[in-house]
């Protein structure tokens, strides 16, 4: 599996991009109701979430100042899922596959590796 190694840098790369794009969606579902999500109050805690998803997950997409972007992508991630998923349940609901906050841990943890590991391959801002 070695020859799998030449394609380390595209692939974090492509991992960057699809991450930061999907995420994004995420923020203009909440800021401009599209795909059928209902529009949230400006200025509430989801609706600066929203902010967040969407100017962050486009600069993580795009790989400008990556560190940054994506470390508060991923301490969203961590917010989101502590109060909306987990809610410190001790029961049944302390598990991801019961409270559905499987994405908010996984976007969680990517972006936190995408803010440990910098922009990359196939970014604006090659310092991350």
């Amino acid at each position: 599996m070695k020859f799998l190694d030449s394609f380390k840098a595209t692939s974090y790369g492509l991992l960057r991009i699809v991450t930061g794009f999907m995420f994004l969606f995420h923020g203009a579902e909440k800021l401009f109701g599209v795909l059928g999500a209902e529009r949230l109050s400006p200025g509430s805690q989801l609706w600066v979430g929203g902010v967040i998803e969407l100017l962050g997950g486009a600069a993580v997409m795009l790989g400008v100042r990556t560190r940054r972007a994506a470390f508060l992508c991923s301490g969203t991630m961590a917010v989101a899922y502590c109060q909306f998923h987990w809610k410190f349940a001790t029961d049944a609901a302390f598990f991801p596959i019961v409270n559905k906050g499987e994405l908010a841990v996984l976007y969680c943890f990517v972006f936190f590796f995408i803010a440990c590991t910098g922009g990359g391959a196939l970014s604006l801002d090659k310092k991350g």
